[in-house]
């Protein structure tokens, strides 16, 4: 009985070392897919970037597994959540005031597009041709359907939104008007700066979800 404890000691210390060193990987995996892309990033290049070996990289993760967990936790911070409820991203919006709960949604939604749509446009363009890929797309893509569904209902239920509101067909708007790709092509890609992104996000959110 007496060895009880170091044993236990020992085994979360490894696991905490291994949690370490997969975030550490991630993170540097991150770096390289948002600068260099999906094709041309290696597993050899990923383990010069985190600082180990390319076949702790092999045994953390496969590559296209990488690729979403680093799409996630750059976006989110958190990996495999089923809600983006579970997540950093919404971390503390359910508690907030009636009146301060869209502008918070909307705060932290901006942050997390800021954050991610580089990533996200690589994510896009892998799934062509890595089935893993492709089906954690569908996967992710599911889940942010269900992540506005709820959010639509949460905006009834603060009486932010009319009763009468379609829930389906605004929870479809939102989910484009809120992608990473509506920031990619206004900030990234047309020069608006983050701020007027973050002023017509809201006009344009606010007439949507309040329309009778």
């Amino acid at each position: 009985m007496a060895e009880a404890a170091p044993r236990a000691y020992t085994s979360a210390l490894r696991t905490r070392q291994a949690q370490e060193t997969r975030a550490r990987i991630v993170a540097a995996a991150a770096r390289l897919f948002a600068s260099q892309g999906y094709q041309a990033t290696t597993i050899a290049a990923i383990a010069r970037e985190a600082g180990v070996s390319a076949e702790t990289v092999k045994t953390t993760a496969a590559k296209a597994e990488l690729l979403i967990a680093a799409f996630e936790v750059t976006f989110s911070g958190s990996e495999a959540a089923e809600s983006l409820v579970e997540t950093e991203v919404a971390s503390g919006l359910l508690d907030l005031p009636d009146d301060a709960f869209l502008d918070g949604v909307l705060t932290q939604i901006t942050t997390a597009n800021q954050r991610g749509h580089g990533l996200w446009t690589v994510l896009l363009g892998a799934a062509l041709s890595d089935p893993v890929v492709d089906e954690a797309l569908r996967r992710i893509l599911d889940n942010r359907a269900a992540d506005y569904r709820g959010f639509v209902a949460e905006l009834v239920r603060r009486g932010i939104a009319p009763a009468a509101t379609d829930t389906d067909a605004t929870a479809d708007a939102l989910s484009f008007l809120l992608s990473p790709e509506s920031y990619q092509q206004l900030v990234a890609q047309s020069g608006w700066t983050p701020a007027r992104y973050a002023d017509w996000l809201r006009t344009t959110v606010l007439a949507e979800v309040t329309r009778p």
